[in-house]
């Protein structure tokens, strides 16, 4: 669930992902189980401002498991490479 999100969230172009520095995109899936998970995805800059992007996605149950969620992470290159 959390790497088809986070896909999805990079496919969009490296100007939009800049306009979600700072706000956390949040949602809740319900998995096979029935069971609900929260995704939660934070585009920061990787080590300077105007470069590269770290996405960063993370996925918890609500329970235990959201003081140490799963994560995932990406960075991306302004032409929109990811590395």
């Amino acid at each position: 669930m959390l790497a088809i999100t986070l896909s999805e969230f990079v496919s969009r172009p490296y100007a939009q992902l800049v306009a979600t520095i700072k706000h956390t995109d949040v949602k809740t899936v319900t998995g096979e189980s029935g069971a609900n998970y929260q995704i939660e995805i934070d585009v920061l800059w990787d080590s300077e401002h105007g470069k590269d992007l770290l996405i960063i996605g993370s996925i918890d149950d609500g329970g235990w498991r959201a003081f140490l969620p799963v994560t995932e992470s990406l960075i991306m290159k302004p032409d929109g490479t990811l590395i």
